[in-house]
């Protein structure tokens, strides 16, 4: 029977623990390291997976700011089609140009009373800044195409379709406020041409392009006179200066007298030589204020308008009857012309026309003339009389 050693066996079993204990920890090293590295790839997948779906997140963002870009930046056409409602989605037109009131209005513009009255009528604001937005890319796209030789027919109907499309012509609510006037030379205003006319634009002619936009009977008119011969641009100048002038000068109880007044002296201060003979403003104004409600023989009016003041009035003609009713559809108080009767099928109405003309519910707006041989130069805006600013409704960067 052998002995053992006490201490050597002690010895021995302390060896065997530790190398079991030295195995435990081994393997639970080698477990936590595989947990470890299980979760790293987990986290990794977890990564790329976040990081799949962000990118795929990023590019639905980018294509959602693409869209709103595209809606966004919605450009007019050339020629211009696209209603300016699809142009300003939000509703909000841009304002005119603001000028403020000076000398004994200067409080308006503080004064929170009158601001107030100005949020009341926000929504008058807007509609009359949306028929000139629809005035402005108007002349616009027509300043690009006129040139000699034009028919002056094809101009009008040309520049009125434009508008319909623009302002989305909507009866009565939304349209075009009167026949488009393109005065020549010493006509001063209230012509355009009739069916059938064959009057041409030419090189010499001065012409004064007026027309006018509504909203809800919000009128926007302004007007400027096209000339290609430079041999006119002094006269363009005094009556662009003068209309600027009048508007700085306008504001609420001031007298027209003064604002006339203003213009005059702007106007006079200008000569313009034509054909080699020079002709000073002041005695071109004298002259013209003395003829200029001439009627000439052979221009036949072309403007007419409802009599806003007239009663009941018995008609006998039947054709008179269903004319008016024509009228009163389509047009109600605002001006037309034959063109806008011929658009809308009527025939055969001069009759009935002149019937309702002698019967004083029509008013014939017959055209403004000078003697013939002389120039008329206009320039025309629609200014805004707020109760704390001016506001230039139609103006643009052209004037």
């Amino acid at each position: 029977m052998a002995i053992r050693n006490p201490e050597v066996a002690a010895m021995e079993e302390y060896t065997e623990a530790e190398s079991s204990s030295n195995g435990k920890e081994t393997q639970l090293a080698s477990d936590l390291s595989k947990n470890l590295d299980l979760a790293e790839d987990e986290k990794v997948d977890n990564q790329e997976d976040e990081g799949i779906k962000g990118e795929a997140s990023t590019k639905k963002k980018k294509k959602k700011s693409k869209s709103k870009k595209k809606k966004n930046s919605l450009q007019q056409t050339d020629p211009p089609s696209i209603p300016v409602l699809d142009l300003f989605p939000s509703g909000e037109f841009p304002q005119g140009e603001i000028q403020q009131y000076k000398d004994d209005n200067l409080w308006r513009t503080t004064s929170e009373e009158k601001r107030e009255m100005e949020r009341l009528q926000k929504p008058i604001y807007n509609s009359l800044r949306q028929a000139a937005e629809v005035h402005r890319q108007v002349r616009k796209y027509m300043r690009s195409i006129l040139k000699p030789g034009m028919l002056m027919i094809d101009l009008c109907e040309t520049l009125e379709n434009t508008v319909r499309k623009l302002i989305s012509e909507n009866g009565l609510q939304a349209g075009i406020a009167f026949p488009t006037g393109c005065s020549l030379n010493n006509v001063a205003a209230h012509w355009t041409p009739n069916s059938g006319d064959k009057t041409v634009l030419q090189y010499d002619d001065v012409m004064k392009l007026d027309f006018g936009t509504h909203i809800d009977g919000h009128i926007v008119d302004s007007a400027f006179t096209v000339a290609f011969n430079p041999m006119f641009d002094p006269l363009l100048a005094a009556s662009r200066e003068a209309t600027y002038t009048g508007i700085k000068e306008a504001g609420v109880d001031v007298r027209l007298c003064d604002v006339g007044a203003a213009i005059q002296e702007v106007m006079e201060s200008y000569e313009v030589e034509i054909n080699g003979k020079v002709y000073l403003a002041s005695d071109a104004i004298r002259y013209t204020l003395k003829n200029l409600f001439l009627k000439l023989e052979d221009l036949e009016c072309s403007h007419y308008m409802k009599n806003y003041d007239v009663g009941h009035v018995p008609l006998r003609l039947p054709k008179a009857k269903q004319l008016l009713a024509t009228i009163n559809k389509n047009f109600s108080t605002l001006a037309f012309c034959g063109r806008y009767l011929d658009r809308l099928g009527e025939t055969k109405y001069l009759m009935a026309l002149k019937n309702l003309c002698d019967s004083g519910i029509i008013e014939p707006c017959r055209p403004v003339c000078d003697v013939k041989g002389s120039y008329v130069s206009q320039f025309e805006h629609t200014i805004l009389l707020r109760p704390t600013c001016k506001e230039i409704i139609s103006k643009g960067d052209d004037y």
